[in-house]
C-alpha cells in the first residue's frame, strides 16, 4: 500500500522512534491474555510490538484510509481474528462492549485529549489501567500537585478518580510530522471504588468548575453560590485562598459539604 500521508483533520502525527516505541512496550508490559484497546492505531507503531505479545488486540480508528490498510494486513474474515478493528469515533465507542476489566493504550489526538480522558474516567471500574501518549503541557497538568501553576480543573476532575504518573518524556522528532509540542507518557490507574469518596458527582464537578473558571480570584467570591464566611469556618479553609491552592481532597470535602 502507498505511504500514509498524516491528516490534520484527525491530529496525525505517526510516532517512528524504535527506542522510544520499545520503551513504552516496557512500561505497558502486555501479557498474552490482556483485554487490551488501542486507541488510534495510526500506522502501527505500537500495534505491531503489542500483537507480539498478546493473543488479541482490540483497536478503535477514525480514518477509513487507515482501516483499510489495517484490513489489509490483518484479514477480518478468519475464525480467530488476532487484531479486531472498530471502525469509529473513540468518543462514541462504548468500551462496555469489549471484555473486562480493559487495558486502553494510545498516542491520543491532541486536539480531542481532554474529553477523550473524561470519557474514559466515567468507565474507570472497568478499567485496570491506561496508558497514553499526550500533549507533554496536557499530561504535566494531569499530575500536577496544588499551588503549583500546571494545577486545575484538569488536575482535580482526573486525580479524585485515578493514580497518575509521568513515565517518558517524547520529543517531536520522534514522529513524523514532527509536532511543534513535545509529548509524555503517562500511566493512569483507577483507584479503588472505596477510595473514590465524591457522594455527588455532578455537584463535585459543577464545583471545581466554578472555583477554576476565574482561577485569579479568591475562593470567597468563585464559591459564593455555595459557600458563606460561616461555611468556610466549618470546612476550615480560608477563603482568601484562590482554585489551585486546595488539594484534591479539600474539593471533595467542600462538595460532601454542599451535598448535605
Amino acid at each position: 500500500m502507498s505511504s500514509h500521508k498524516a491528516k490534520k483533520m484527525f491530529g496525525q502525527n505517526f510516532l517512528v522512534d524504535q527506542t522510544i516505541i520499545a520503551d513504552i512496550i516496557a512500561a505497558i508490559r502486555p501479557e498474552a491474555a490482556d483485554n487490551m484497546v488501542e486507541i488510534g492505531p495510526g500506522l502501527g507503531a505500537l500495534t505491531r510490538p503489542l500483537l507480539k505479545k498478546l493473543d488479541r488486540l482490540h483497536v478503535v480508528e477514525i480514518d477509513r484510509d487507515i482501516i483499510a490498510r489495517l484490513q489489509n494486513d490483518y484479514p477480518q474474515d478468519q475464525a480467530n481474528v488476532k487484531l479486531v478493528i472498530h471502525a469509529g469515533d473513540a468518543l462514541e465507542f462504548d468500551f462496555s462492549t469489549l471484555d473486562q476489566p480493559l487495558r486502553i493504550v494510545g498516542n491520543l489526538p491532541y486536539n480531542i485529549s481532554t474529553p477523550l480522558l473524561f470519557h474514559f474516567a466515567a468507565s474507570s471500574g472497568r478499567i485496570t489501567d491506561m496508558h497514553f501518549m499526550l500533549q507533554n503541557e496536557v499530561v504535566e497538568r494531569m499530575v500536577a500537585e496544588h499551588s503549583t501553576p500546571a494545577y486545575g480543573r484538569l488536575s482535580v476532575m482526573l486525580q479524585y478518580r485515578f493514580a497518575m504518573e509521568k513515565l517518558l518524556d517524547v520529543p517531536p522528532e520522534s514522529f513524523r510530522p514532527a509536532p511543534k509540542v513535545h509529548s509524555a507518557i503517562v500511566r493512569m490507574m483507577p483507584l479503588p471504588a472505596e477510595q473514590i469518596l465524591v457522594r455527588d458527582e455532578k455537584r463535585f464537578a459543577a464545583i471545581v468548575a466554578t472555583a477554576f473558571g476565574q482561577r485569579r480570584k479568591t475562593l470567597r467570591n468563585t464559591l459564593r453560590t455555595y459557600l458563606g464566611e460561616s461555611d468556610f469556618a466549618r470546612l476550615g479553609i480560608d477563603p482568601q485562598l484562590r482554585a489551585e491552592n486546595l488539594a484534591v481532597g479539600d474539593y471533595i470535602r467542600v462538595a460532601n459539604y454542599c451535598a448535605e
